[in-house]
């Protein structure tokens, strides 16, 4: 079966994905619709409840708003996708510097990281420029913001309002244009396909965000909770710790626990190795890869929770809170702006692309 789908051309390869993706999407929206309904017309659970459904509707317009993304990207070419993944940017680095307190001597640093850096590196991706693209920012631009700073001539908490745009500039511009680089990757065989890499890697992460929520959210239901033994032996209670329910950072996240992690990280992994036809990996590799990618999503996912914490806020995008700029655009694009250098770099560096 895998090696026909692979044999499709792709056209044919993206009707199939076409009709999958978004045939899920839509069963899995109409289901969460309905209950919503049921619940507003006849509520049969509690207030929590309730709050948690409308939170996975929130996620599942997240991957709404990814699949969507990916399709236009796909149908309008590699330039417009590159444009489109630089707009992204532009609004995502928009929406972290407004939650980051500046001053006057820092607008001179906020000019070169819209309008200098950011098309300047997109434009890098945008030429195939590699070797370059992959350094300008961690090196030349985070030598280059503090000198602009200085000559602003105002010292007051330096290091701090640096490091904070120089972390704005590294996850949502270095971090995204990464995703667009994608397309011009180039393997033997694998001609005129490079957006699937783009589907794969989005699809993949999504998958593993999603279904860690789910399992995450789910037991700490209550009523969910079961009484267990105490564990016997050293193993077992290494295996109970590691998969125990109890968050493992609280005061950032109430919903990360090792348990949901494991399940969401080897179902995602899993989804992306019978995704495998539409790659150039096999089996085995498409599993190793959507596994890397899995980890550095996650991951950034609860440090931008930390952030957030460290902000008071719930959400990027919350405007009762004083938050401009695309509504939550952060939320959607964190998890892949962790996992995309992640994914490109170990892609090419192993293949040789």
């Amino acid at each position: 079966m895998n090696e026909y789908l692979r044999q499709l051309s792709p056209t044919h390869q993206v009707a199939a994905l076409f009709f999958i993706v978004f045939g899920l999407l839509v069963l899995v929206s109409v289901g969460a619709f309905l209950l919503s309904f049921r619940e507003r017309r006849n509520p049969v659970h509690d207030e929590r409840w309730q709050r948690e459904l409308a939170h996975f509707r929130r996620l599942l317009g997240t991957t709404w708003f990814m699949a969507v993304v990916f399709w236009i990207g796909w149908a309008l070419g590699e330039t417009v996708a590159t444009l489109l993944f630089a707009l992204i940017s532009f609004f995502a680095l928009r929406e972290f510097i407004t939650l980051s307190p500046t001053r006057r001597g820092d607008h001179r640093s906020l000019i070169l990281a819209f309008f200098i850096v950011l098309p300047i590196q997109f434009w890098l991706v945008a030429t195939a420029r590699f070797d370059l693209f992959t350094v300008f920012i961690p090196v030349y631009v985070f030598l280059a913001i503090p000198v602009v700073s200085a000559l602003a001539d105002d010292p007051n908490q330096f290091l701090e309002r640096n490091a904070k745009l120089q972390w704005g500039i590294m996850v949502c511009v270095y971090g995204m244009s990464h995703v667009p680089a994608l397309l011009l990757l180039s393997f033997p065989g694998y001609e005129g396909k490079s957006a699937f890499l783009v589907f794969f890697l989005v699809f993949v992460v999504q998958t593993c965000v999603l279904v860690q929520h789910l399992i995450a959210r789910r037991s700490s239901l209550p009523g969910t909770q079961m009484q267990e033994e105490p564990p016997r032996g050293f193993l077992q209670r290494a295996a109970h710790w590691l998969l125990r329910d109890e968050p493992v950072a609280p005061h950032v996240s109430q919903s990360f626990n090792w348990r949901s992690w494991a399940i969401g990280m080897a179902i995602a992994s899993v989804v992306g190795a019978l995704f495998s036809f539409i790659t150039p990996f096999r089996f085995e590799q498409a599993l190793a890869v959507s596994l890397l990618a899995c980890v550095a999503g996650s991951m950034g996912h609860l440090v931008m929770k930390a952030l957030k914490r460290d902000r008071g806020i719930p959400s990027w995008g919350r405007r009762e809170v004083g938050v401009t700029g695309a509504n939550g655009l952060l939320d959607r694009v964190d998890a892949l702006c962790f996992a995309a250098p992640v994914f490109f770099h170990s892609v090419r560096w192993y293949f040789g692309a």
